[in-house]
This record gives structure tokens, C-alpha cells and sequence, in this order.
């Protein structure tokens, strides 16, 4: 008993004498200090994120109106109802009718192919940027920015218009022979969606991909070839493996927006062989079936939260190993 209040004693002087130090090198800081920067974020999280979200608990565990067949939150939680959810899942599952599985398998197969395209087409842009770019780098990026100029909206109006039947797409693949007429490119075709899909979440990819290229020390690409590595072998050993995290946040920041985007299908098709999730939660949202639309939010949501687990891991164990 008599040693451990010694020790405890010589920790609080040993506290004390190293607050003291610090305060004569002018770097001591009380506790309290460095947390209270993450206020204003905590702060902005809990008003635009968790108020909301917990609005989409009180509206899927709400209860419809019976005269004006809307439904109404439900704010205390031990007066939630789950029927309604758990109607919703049978039919997302396909189980009970009108069934949505369409819809769910249909948004995680659109995404997969425009996210592993983004991939394969963004990467080379970002390692030409971040190894032969120079001192034109700053140009590179600007261009790559551009897109973010012009609204996403405008941008998918455009190529409608250059997709249609008179459209200028048409006009050149005709005058070429490599069509013998033009190409119904609007007309529900899945391909035309998945095209807008990488058109416009490609940018948001190559960002994280040169970051992550940019940082790799071109002494290391050295060392590799001083061992005996051709330029083929450097890349797959040393570049790719070490750019795998910038890959990995790329897919992360472009396929969770994906998942919800419903503005592409609309301008891009418009049928319901191409609709995605967040088409048939904004068909819900118009026809005032608020209930609806929130417990597909809130299914999304549980659905989005296994990538994010994944990315989480994945990056915690590269950080430990560096």
C-alpha cells in the first residue's frame, strides 16, 4: 500500500515537473486544448447530420394519416411502429409485392462496372500527372477541376442532347459507317447510364489517385530499378501496392454518391429498366410516400455502412504498418 502511494506520488511529481518544463519551453497546452478544435466540426455534424438522420428514423417508424394517407413522425422512440419497415425489406429482398430487388440489383451492378471503370481510366491520368506532369502540374490539376465548374445537371443535359437521335454522337458514327442508323443511346439502354455515371463522378477519383501517387518518393521507384526491376515489375511491386490506399479512398468518395444519384438515370434514360435506388426514392418522395422513401434511405444507409467499415479497416491497417 505504502509503495503504491509512492508511486503515485512520484508519477504526480514526475506530471508536474514536465508541465512545468513545457511551460518554460513554451509548448505546454492544457487538455482541453486540442479537443476543442474539433468542436465547430462536432458542432456542424450534429446539427446538418445527426438531427437530420435521427428525422428519417422518426419518419419510417412513423404512422400514416388515414385521411390524408401521409405519413407522420413519430418522434419519441418508444412509440415507433416498424410495420412499415419491415414491409419495405420483404419487398426490397423480393419477397413481397411490387418487389424493389430490381432496383437494389440493378444500382449495385451499375456501380461496380462504372466504379472499376473509373479506375482503369482514371489511374493512368494521375500517374502521368504526378510522374511526367513537371511544372505543368498545376495546369494538369486546373484541367481536371474544370468539370466542377459547370453543374453536374447542365453537364448531363449536354450529353443528352449530344446522345440524341440528331445528336452530334449519332451524326459521327453514321457519317463513319459504324452505324447504318442512329443509335436510340436514350432509350433505356443501361449502357448509356453507366456512361453518365463515370462521366460524372470520374474527376472525383483522379483527385485521390494523384494525391496518392504524388506522395510515393521517386527514390523508392529508383531502388527498385538499381535491384534489377524493369519498369513493369517496379510498377506492380512498388507503385501499385503503395497507391492502394489512394485506390481504395478514390472508390469509397465515388461510390457512396452512386449509390444515391437518381439524376443520371432520369436525364440519361428515363425508363424503368434503367431506374436505380435513388430514382425510386425521389419517385416515392414525389407521390408524397415520405414513410416509404425514408425507409429506403435508412436501408441504403445500413447498406453503405459495410463499405464504410471496409475502408476504415482497411486504411487503420495500412497506417499501423507504416
Amino acid at each position: 500500500m505504502t509503495e503504491d502511494k509512492l508511486s503515485r506520488a512520484d508519477r504526480k511529481k514526475a506530471r508536474r515537473q514536465r508541465k512545468a518544463r513545457l511551460k518554460e519551453e513554451g509548448a505546454w497546452y492544457p487538455k482541453w486544448y486540442w479537443p476543442s478544435f474539433a468542436m465547430p466540426g462536432i458542432a456542424w455534424l450534429a446539427v446538418l447530420f445527426i438531427l437530420p438522420f435521427y428525422a428519417v428514423f422518426a419518419i419510417t417508424f412513423g404512422y400514416v394519416n388515414p385521411l390524408s394517407q401521409v405519413t407522420v413522425p413519430v418522434w419519441q422512440p418508444w412509440y415507433w411502429d416498424p410495420t412499415a419497415f419491415k414491409e419495405i425489406s420483404c419487398r426490397v429482398v423480393g419477397q413481397c409485392e411490387p418487389s424493389y430487388a430490381p432496383f437494389f440489383i440493378r444500382t449495385v451492378v451499375y456501380v461496380a462496372i462504372a466504379s472499376v471503370m473509373c479506375v482503369l481510366v482514371s489511374y493512368p491520368v494521375a500517374y502521368f500527372v504526378a510522374r511526367y506532369g513537371g511544372r505543368r502540374k498545376g495546369f494538369y490539376l486546373m484541367l481536371l477541376i474544370a468539370p466542377f465548374w459547370v453543374s453536374y445537371l447542365m453537364r448531363m443535359l449536354a450529353w443528352g442532347n449530344l446522345l440524341a437521335n440528331d445528336g452530334y454522337v449519332n451524326k459521327v458514327l453514321v457519317s463513319l459507317h459504324l452505324l447504318s442508323q442512329p443509335y436510340p443511346w436514350l432509350d433505356g439502354k443501361s449502357i448509356t447510364v453507366i456512361f453518365g455515371l463515370i462521366y460524372g463522378y470520374i474527376p472525383y477519383m483522379i483527385l485521390p489517385l494523384y494525391a496518392g501517387l504524388d506522395r510515393i518518393s521517386p527514390s523508392l521507384l529508383e531502388a527498385s530499378r538499381d535491384l534489377g526491376a524493369n519498369t513493369v515489375r517496379t510498377f506492380t511491386k512498388v507503385t501499385l501496392p503503395l497507391s492502394k490506399q489512394a485506390i481504395t479512398a478514390g472508390l469509397v468518395i465515388v461510390t457512396l454518391p452512386m449509390f444515391g444519384d437518381y439524376y443520371t438515370t432520369a436525364l440519361m434514360s428515363g425508363y424503368n429498366n434503367t431506374k436505380m435506388i435513388g430514382s425510386l426514392i425521389d419517385d416515392n418522395l414525389n407521390n408524397n410516400r415520405t414513410g416509404e422513401a425514408a425507409t429506403l434511405v435508412l436501408i441504403l444507409v445500413v447498406l453503405l455502412i459495410i463499405p464504410m467499415l471496409w475502408y476504415l479497416r482497411t486504411t487503420n491497417s495500412e497506417t499501423a504498418r507504416t
